[in-house]
């Protein structure tokens, strides 16, 4: 069995699942509310690794292109 491991397809996964619970489920007042809010916070949790992720890289190409600009004033 084949687990995947990236975890930006693992959160989408998650939140397509989440999905298809929500439409299983029968249509009561306390279902549809709770279910507006599990899909949005399933959605929020890959959007905010993403961003997460993509924060990072930015960071990392900063800091690596300061470096030899300092290098240089040496």
């Amino acid at each position: 069995m084949n687990k995947p491991y990236d975890l930006e397809e693992r959160t989408f996964l998650f939140a397509k699942e989440c999905r298809n619970y929500i439409k299983s489920l029968s249509k009561t007042t306390s279902n549809i509310e709770d279910g507006k809010q599990l899909i949005r916070s399933s959605g929020s949790v890959g959007a905010n690794y993403i961003e997460a992720n993509e924060n990072l890289e930015t960071k990392i190409w900063f800091l690596g292109s300061k470096y030899p600009e300092k290098k240089l004033r040496n």
